[in-house]
C-alpha cells in the first residue's frame, strides 16, 4: 500500500450544555483524492466545548502519527473552532490549565510529525465545510465509539463504522464495562482542570500454592491464603507502596483491597506498614472461574482448549457457574469509580483480571488484548486520573522491590 504524502484532518467536539455531556470527532483524509482514511469518535462524560475540540484534534493527529509518518506527511488540520485554530498556530495565548494540558498533547503529537519529516498546519473553515467530523462528535455526544481505518486504498464508503472494543469509550452508562472513565470521574459540578488528581496505586496480591501450580482460582473458588513465599513478597510490595507514598504521596492514604483472601492479606501488609486501616470492596475480586476454579491449566488446554480461548476474546462468555468478562468490568467500573472518588492516593490489592480491566478501560485497549500486558504478583502499577477524565500511567508490572526474594 502507498501512503499519501499529503493529508487533511478534519476535526471536531461538541458539548450538550458546555460544560455537559460531550464528545468528539476527528477524520483523515487524501489531501489529493479525497479518499477517507480514518474515522475517530468517542463521548467524553462532562466537558465544555473547547476540551471536546482540542480532543478531537489529539484524535485526529493521533491517527496521522499511528498510520501515515512513514513519508513525513504535509498535514492541513481543519476546524470550525477559531480558538482551538489560533492557539496551535500561535497567535492567541492559551490561559487556561486545562487547555495547556491538551494543547501540549496536541503539540506533542505534531512534533512527532516533524520529526519524521512532514509539517503540521492549521485552517479555519465555517461549520457548514466541518460537517463530516460534526456528525461524528455527535455520535460521541450520544455515547458511541468509532475507530475505523480505512486504508489508503480503500474505497469504502464515508459512513462511520463503530467498533466493539475500546472498552474504555462507548456507552456512558455509569458502571456499564464499556462507560468512559470521564464519567467515572467526572461529577455533574466538575470542569476540566489540572488539579486534583488522584493517584491510584494497584497491586496484584502475591503467590498462593495455586499460583504456582498454575491452578485457576477465582471468586467462590477455594480462596486460599498466600503462602510463604506470597507473604515475602506482600511484604516487599508493603516496602515499595510505602516508599513511593513517602517520595510523592498528595493528599490522603487509602489502603483497599477486594473481599478474597490473598488480597486481604496483601492489602493489610500495605495498610499496617502505612498506618491506615485497610477497607475491602468485593467488587475488586478476581473473575469468578465457576466449575473451572481449582483446575490446572495444562489440564484446561488439553480438555477444554476452545473454551479457554473464548474466556480469553469473548466479553459474554463463562465457564458454567462462572462470571463473564463483561460482569467483571461492570463491577471494576463501580469499584474504580469509588476509589478514584477518594482522591489522593488510593492503594488497591486485587486481582490479575480486575488489573486488566482497569488497563483496558484507562487505555482504550480490548480485553482480548489485555493478556499481552504482564502483571506478575506482587507487582505495582501506578496512575494517575485528573477530574476531567484525563490519565497518565506511571508504571506498569513494577516487581523491582521483589529481586531479591
Amino acid at each position: 500500500m502507498t501512503l499519501p504524502t499529503a493529508l487533511v484532518v478534519e476535526a471536531d467536539g461538541g458539548s450538550r450544555g458546555n460544560p455537559g455531556v460531550a464528545g468528539y470527532g476527528a477524520l483523515v483524509r487524501d489531501a489529493r483524492t479525497g479518499t477517507l482514511l480514518a474515522e475517530r469518535a468517542a463521548p467524553l462524560g462532562r466537558a465544555s466545548n473547547n476540551v471536546a475540540e482540542y480532543e478531537g484534534l489529539i484524535a485526529g493527529l493521533q491517527a496521522v502519527v499511528d498510520g501515515y509518518l512513514t513519508d513525513g506527511p504535509l498535514v492541513e488540520v481543519r476546524m470550525d473552532s477559531k480558538l482551538v485554530v489560533e492557539q496551535m498556530s500561535g497567535r492567541w495565548k492559551i490561559k487556561h490549565a486545562d487547555m495547556q494540558r491538551l494543547a501540549l498533547q496536541a503539540r506533542r503529537l505534531v512534533d512527532q510529525v516533524r520529526k519524521a519529516g512532514g509539517s503540521v498546519e492549521f485552517r479555519w473553515v465555517p461549520r457548514d465545510h466541518n460537517k463530516a467530523a460534526d456528525a461524528l462528535s455527535n455520535l460521541g455526544m450520544d455515547g458511541r465509539t468509532v475507530h475505523r481505518d480505512h486504508g489508503a486504498d480503500d474505497s469504502s464508503g464515508p459512513g462511520p463504522k463503530e467498533t466493539t472494543g475500546a472498552p474504555a469509550l462507548a456507552t456512558p452508562t455509569f458502571g456499564d464495562p464499556r462507560a468512559p472513565l470521564s464519567d467515572v470521574v467526572v461529577s455533574p459540578e466538575t470542569v476540566p482542570t489540572l488539579e486534583g488528581q488522584t493517584r491510584l496505586i494497584l497491586v496484584r496480591h502475591g503467590v498462593t500454592d495455586f499460583t504456582q501450580t498454575h491452578r485457576l482460582d477465582g471468586r467462590g473458588g477455594a480462596d486460599p491464603a498466600l503462602n510463604a513465599t506470597g507473604l515475602s513478597q506482600a511484604r516487599a510490595a508493603a516496602r515499595a507502596v510505602k516508599d513511593l507514598v513517602d517520595r510523592s504521596s498528595r493528599g490522603p492514604v487509602t489502603v483497599v483491597s477486594s473481599s478474597l483472601r490473598r488480597a486481604r492479606q496483601t492489602g493489610q501488609e500495605i495498610a499496617d506498614l502505612l498506618g491506615v486501616e485497610r477497607e475491602q470492596d468485593a467488587d475488586w475480586d478476581e473473575q469468578g472461574f465457576g466449575e473451572w476454579d481449582g483446575r490446572a491449566m495444562p489440564d484446561l488446554v488439553a480438555e477444554s482448549g476452545e473454551d479457554l480461548l473464548r474466556l480469553r476474546t469473548d466479553a459474554d462468555f463463562a465457564p458454567q457457574g462462572g462470571e463473564t468478562r463483561r460482569q467483571l468490568d461492570a463491577r471494576v467500573a463501580s469499584a474504580l469509580g469509588r476509589a478514584l472518588a477518594r482522591g489522593g492516593t488510593v492503594v488497591v490489592a486485587t486481582h490479575r483480571v480486575a488489573l486488566m480491566s482497569v488497563l483496558c478501560r484507562l487505555l482504550g485497549i480490548d480485553h482480548d488484548r489485555a493478556w499481552s500486558i504482564a502483571t506478575a504478583p506482587a507487582s505495582l502499577t501506578a496512575v494517575e486520573v485528573w477530574p476531567d477524565g484525563g490519565v497518565q500511567v506511571a508504571f506498569v508490572n513494577d516487581t523491582w522491590h521483589l529481586r531479591d526474594l
